[in-house]
């Protein structure tokens, strides 16, 4: 009897730490995770796209740090954690002072929402 208490015991045990395992949060991009500004002049300056991620998972997101490819690039971002099904946002804004040409930025979004470390966003366009 008290050998299949304990093997019970494991199961249901094994079983609540696999479902406690799944209740994450999840960060997802609501429309793209890469954005062409197209043609910008030099001469208007900083150019800003808003990416709207949402939070998939059963746990708040909470998005730790934004690092830009670039020190041409500046992310702003949703401090406060992100209910499930809620929204929050990242801008970013990209300076074309003294950048005449392509270009194309990535910026890392890290979160407890992606399990593999980071997520990346995409920009690009053309200084004219």
């Amino acid at each position: 009897m008290k050998r299949i208490l304990l093997v019970l015991s494991v199961i249901l045990l094994t079983a609540g730490m696999a479902s406690a395992q799944q209740l994450e949060a999840a960060i997802n991009v609501t429309d793209s995770a890469s954005y062409d500004f197209g043609e910008i002049l030099e001469a208007d300056g900083p150019a800003s796209h808003v990416f709207t991620v949402v939070n998939e998972g059963e746990k708040p997101l909470v998005i730790s740090r934004v690092v830009p490819s670039c020190g041409c690039t500046t992310p702003e971002w949703t401090k406060e954690p992100i209910a499930p099904g809620k929204t929050g946002e990242i801008k970013v804004t990209y300076n074309p002072a003294g950048r005449p040409g392509k270009f194309i930025k990535t910026i890392n979004v890290y979160s407890n929402g992606k399990a593999n470390g980071s997520f990346l966003l995409t920009i690009r366009g053309s200084v004219k």
